[in-house]
């Protein structure tokens, strides 16, 4: 495999004035990520101040109703409310250790964000993120926390005003001021070694959830590991450690609009050709002339037109499966589990959770291992315009 590359997707497609800040977090990765002063540290912290390992729940209500067995790994209960805090904590560590001051970060629905400025904080570090103008607006909720932590929030008004847009400035920034700043990708896409790197902090997920469901299960494995996949981050963590066990199937949910024929939408593994955009080769949402097409969820964080190599190349050779829940799909997950089972998912969790709702005769009788990756008080405004 070349180096960088998960099959045919993946490399480095940047300009060459942010190589040497790659190369530098290659370095990194090699001589700091494995020494036992950033392991014992960063474990340390997930324990400390995330409060891991996180929870599995099985959903007694939601499996007697649909006639199956639902396990949720809780993601949503780690500090800061979702599973980005993960790989916050280990790349403002890692930066901390490289000598950085300014964490820099893009964010959709806010919770990466908030993550970032949490890792900042702890780490007397400076918090920068970047924000599509819309997403401000729709994620009040986190830019407000954001702010109470100390972060500078820059509102993003180009293009879309959403996801897309704040990588692409997050970006520009980071090229003029790669001395102190750290660019802590929030997904696990960009250009190469971020996949990797995002990866590694997010594989815990699967870690814990492997062991966990074979405590409560005699040993055996569930039949079917899923989750949302916007960027793809808290489902390349799920998946990671099922990969090798054939005996289960993976399953990525993509977000579909609102489900018409040609509506705008976030799911370029099932509609999207080959191309190149933020430093990767990828699936994309783009025209026969390759220009990047607009994106859309009612779920912020899914809101992005592209999604991690691995995840491209775990389609193309037919190890995981990626599916489409629509916005009306997952807004009714969204109620279900809330009323069922008193826990209220972020609107990209639901796109998963509506996966089991969906396909429950196909399903019956099976185990369904949901990663649930979000809380969702920060949607509940965007609940409440829509019902």
């Amino acid at each position: 495999m070349k180096k960088g590359y998960f099959g045919d997707f993946g490399g480095q497609f940047i300009p060459e004035l942010l190589m040497p800040p790659l190369i530098e977090l290659e370095e990194a990765m090699k001589t700091i990520l494995p020494s036992e002063k950033f392991q014992t540290r960063f474990i340390q912290m997930l324990k400390e101040n995330v409060g891991r390992p996180s929870a599995m729940t099985y959903c007694q209500h939601m499996s007697k109703d649909l006639g199956l067995d639902l396990w949720l790994k809780r993601e949503d209960l780690n500090h800061s409310g979702a599973h980005k805090i993960n790989n916050t904590l280990g790349q403002g560590l890692l930066a901390k250790m490289m000598g950085k001051e300014v964490l820099l970060a893009e964010t959709g629905a806010g919770m990466h964000g908030v993550a970032t400025t949490v890792a900042a904080a702890m780490l007397d570090m400076k918090a920068v993120i970047y924000m599509g103008a819309a997403d401000v607006v729709r994620q009040a909720p986190n830019v407000n926390r954001m702010r109470l932590m100390g972060a500078e929030i820059i509102p993003v008004e180009s293009g879309t005003k959403t996801l897309k847009d704040a990588i692409n400035e997050a970006l520009r920034r980071w090229l003029a001021d790669q001395e102190n700043t750290h660019y802590c990708f929030g997904t696990a896409a960009g250009p190469h070694p971020f996949p990797d790197l995002v990866r590694e902090f997010q594989q815990i997920i699967s870690k814990e959830a492997r062991q966990q469901y074979m405590d409560r299960n005699d040993g055996n494995l569930p039949d079917i590991v899923t989750a949302c996949v916007g960027g793809g981050s808290n489902a390349i963590g799920m998946f990671h450690h099922f990969v090798p066990d054939e005996s289960v199937k993976l399953v990525g949910v993509e977000a579909a609009g609102t489900g018409e024929p040609g509506c705008d939408n976030s799911a370029p593994l099932n509609l999207g050709t080959d191309g190149v955009l933020h430093g990767m080769k990828t699936k994309l949402l783009q025209t026969d002339e390759g220009q990047i097409l607009p994106s859309h969820s009612v779920a912020p964080g899914l809101d992005y037109p592209g999604v991690g190599p691995e995840h491209a190349h775990l389609q193309d050779i037919g190890r995981a499966e990626y599916v489409t829940i629509n916005d009306k799909q997952a807004l009714n997950a969204f109620k279900v589990l809330s009323r069922r089972e008193g826990i209220i998912p972020a609107l990209e969790s639901s796109h998963a959770v509506a996966y089991a709702i969906e396909n429950k005769d196909k399903l019956h009788g099976k185990s369904v291992l949901v990663c649930l990756s979000g809380r969702g008080d920060k949607d509940l405004g965007i609940l409440d315009q829509i019902l």
